[in-house]
This record gives C-alpha cells, sequence and structure tokens, in this order.
C-alpha cells in the first residue's frame, strides 16, 4: 500500500505555500481558483460515468438498487444524494442507499474506528439484502478506506456491479471495481483536506450519476421535474408551476387538476395536454413506460382513433 503522504490528495499544493500568511481576499483568491479546476478535472472522467449511468439505469429498470458506499466526508456525500433522490423523484429510499461507515449517528459525529474495517462494509452490504441486480459505488478520495474495499469485495463476490469513485490513480479501492472513476483533483488548498476539491467533484459526479439515470428512466420532461414527490407547501407550488409551464394553463387551472390527481404531475400534465381523463392518463403513462412525452402522444393517437 502506498504511503499516505505518497497520494495526490495528500501532497502539498504549491499556490497555498504562505495562506497563513495572506489577506482574507487573497485566501478566498485561492481557493476559488483551485476550485475552477474541479470541473476540468470531473470533465476527464466522462467516459468513465457514462458507463456508471448506462449500467445504473439499465439496472434500476430490472428492479435494481444504487449503494454508495463511504466513510467521513464520502460518506456524507453519499448520503446528500441519496436522500434526494426521493423528493426529487418519487423514488423510494430503497431504490438509492448510502451505506457509511459507522451508521447515521456518523452523520454527525465521527464513529472510531469504523473506517478501518473491511468486515464492517460487507456486513453493511449484506444486511442489506445486496443482489446481483445492484450497483455499488465505492467513494474514497484516497481510494484505500478499508470500510470501502471490503464492501467492493463483497459485491463483486455476490456480482453486483462495482465502481468506484476516488481522486487517486491505481487507487485500492479501483483493484475491485468494474468502472474505476478516479478523478485527479490534485494537492488540497489545506493539505490532506480531501472535504474541498475531492469532495466537491465527487458530489457533481453521483449528482450526474442518479439525474442522468432518473432522466433515462422517464423521470423528467422537458427539464422539468414531473415525478417529483409533494410533501411540503414549496413542492405544492413548485408542482402547479411545473403543470401551468409545460400546458400553458391558468395556474388556478393546474391546480384543480393537482388536486384530482392527489398531486401526481405526470398525469396531470397527460389529462391537460391530450384532454383525457385521470384514468386514461396513467393507462397511457403506464404504456409509456413512464414517460410523459410519448404518453401525450399515444393518448392524442388514442383519441383520433
Amino acid at each position: 500500500m502506498k504511503n499516505l503522504s505518497m497520494l495526490t490528495t495528500e501532497m502539498r499544493n504549491p499556490n497555498s505555500m504562505t495562506i497563513d500568511n495572506m489577506s482574507t481576499i487573497d485566501i478566498l483568491n485561492t481557493i476559488n481558483k483551485e476550485d475552477m479546476t474541479v470541473a476540468q478535472a470531473v470533465q476527464k472522467v466522462l467516459p468513465e460515468i457514462k458507463r456508471t449511468v448506462d449500467i445504473v439505469h439499465e439496472r434500476l429498470k430490472r428492479g435494481g438498487r444504487l449503494f454508495y458506499v463511504g466513510a467521513g466526508t464520502s460518506g456524507r456525500i453519499g448520503i446528500l444524494d441519496a436522500v434526494e433522490c426521493p423528493p426529487t423523484f418519487s423514488t423510494t429510499p430503497h431504490v438509492v442507499q448510502a451505506v457509511m461507515a459507522g451508521g447515521i449517528r456518523a452523520v454527525e459525529k465521527a464513529v472510531e474506528g469504523a473506517e478501518d474495517s473491511e468486515e464492517l462494509g460487507a456486513n453493511d452490504l449484506r444486511e442489506r439484502n445486496l443482489t446481483e441486480l445492484d450497483v455499488v459505488i465505492g467513494i474514497a478520495a484516497s481510494g484505500r478506506t478499508p470500510f470501502v474495499t471490503g464492501a467492493l469485495k463483497y459485491a463483486e463476490e455476490i456480482g453486483a456491479t462495482t465502481v468506484s469513485l476516488t481522486s487517486n490513480k491505481g487507487s485500492v479501492i479501483s483493484k475491485y471495481a468494474e468502472i474505476k472513476i478516479e478523478v485527479e483533483t490534485g494537492p488540497e488548498v489545506l493539505t490532506g483536506s480531501t472535504r474541498m476539491k475531492a469532495a466537491t467533484a465527487h458530489k457533481m459526479i453521483l449528482n450526474m450519476i442518479t439525474t442522468v439515470s432518473m432522466i433515462k428512466i422517464g423521470k423528467v420532461y422537458e427539464n422539468l421535474m414531473v415525478d417529483l414527490k409533494v410533501s411540503n407547501r414549496k413542492l405544492e407550488e413548485r408542482a402547479k408551476n411545473i403543470v401551468s409551464t409545460i400546458t400553458q394553463v391558468p395556474y388556478k387551472k393546474a391546480e384543480e387538476v393537482l388536486v384530482m390527481t392527489n398531486y401526481e404531475v405526470k398525469p396531470a400534465i397527460v389529462m391537460i395536454k391530450a384532454g383525457v381523463s385521470l384514468e386514461e392518463a396513467k393507462k397511457y403513462i403506464d404504456e409509456a413506460d413512464g414517460f410523459v412525452r410519448q404518453a401525450i402522444e399515444l393518448a392524442i393517437e388514442g383519441g383520433n382513433e
């Protein structure tokens, strides 16, 4: 195993060697300039991200699940993306899951030793009844966290698709990954503080994976979240705006139809655009595998027959 100081993410950044003696604005400028390199680093690994999305999309269609596995900052980033999927795309919480070393209590406070055990990583996936239909993305900036390594090893044994997400080339966890996303963000402004550039890159990539996968299974119409789960007043207003925007009906009319659909946006759109009943709208959405655009076309064709 590489000495920790040999990892790119642990090296000293020459642009911040005198950061302790800089003015506030100079420190901010230094951080900002380093952050500007993150998107470029992500761009270089788009082919690997594309491969991941294609597999996640295919597995979700077949009833598989997506698991993020990480410790510390990496685990928290996985949680951030996973918990946003149900309200954004109306998925159930089991579809995208985050597995964090030390469990949910480690979100606020580190659990000593949890990330150092390969067996704990394997056990956490075993308890979730991992299958060959699932995809496991192991996240570790260093690329050598034992908890993540253990999880990927177990996933590999089960036959699940394995993906490594790290900021170091030739990482340990990548040895157990079918797809290797090694996004080189370089030395941090604060040496070894991978909650900065590395974590930013990883969050961008997870956002891409879930967002594109959900678009490809029909959760989006144009660029609007038509499968959002309305659970509060803000989302009620968003649903009304989406329906009104797409169908060009007055806000009040959008609200009336949404009440009929129990605030399900997809059937509301099809009902208005195609002039069909709620029952018919749901039938056409099912026939279109959840894609609103195709459901509208089917409904209009059905009405013209």
